[in-house]
């Protein structure tokens, strides 16, 4: 399905925001626990609070479909935590 103009143009925005282009439907992003996911939609936006979030599934084990807010999706590993880690995000889209 073709994107509006308006959600063209929040992309773009968001896409500003987190300073690297946010996911699209079809699209296969990385997780730095180095599992891949496909992205069903983004962005979508929560009817009550507005919160922008991520709907993407696994495409590994029961390939579960699991939506999470966009920030955190976008967010950069906690090296602290994850100190091997070599990934800078959360998640990565998979060129």
């Amino acid at each position: 399905m073709k994107e509006t103009k308006e959600v063209q143009e929040q992309r773009e925005l968001l896409s500003a925001k987190y300073r690297r282009a946010i996911p699209m439907a079809e699209e296969i992003w990385h997780h730095f626990k180095d599992n891949e996911y496909k992205i069903i939609a983004c962005p979508v936006i929560h009817t009550e609070t507005r919160e922008i979030y991520c709907v993407y599934q696994a495409l590994y084990g029961s390939y579960g479909v699991y939506c999470r807010p966009l920030d955190m999706f976008m967010s950069e590993v906690d090296h602290e935590k994850y100190p091997k880690v070599r990934q800078k995000y959360r998640f990565e889209h998979k060129e």
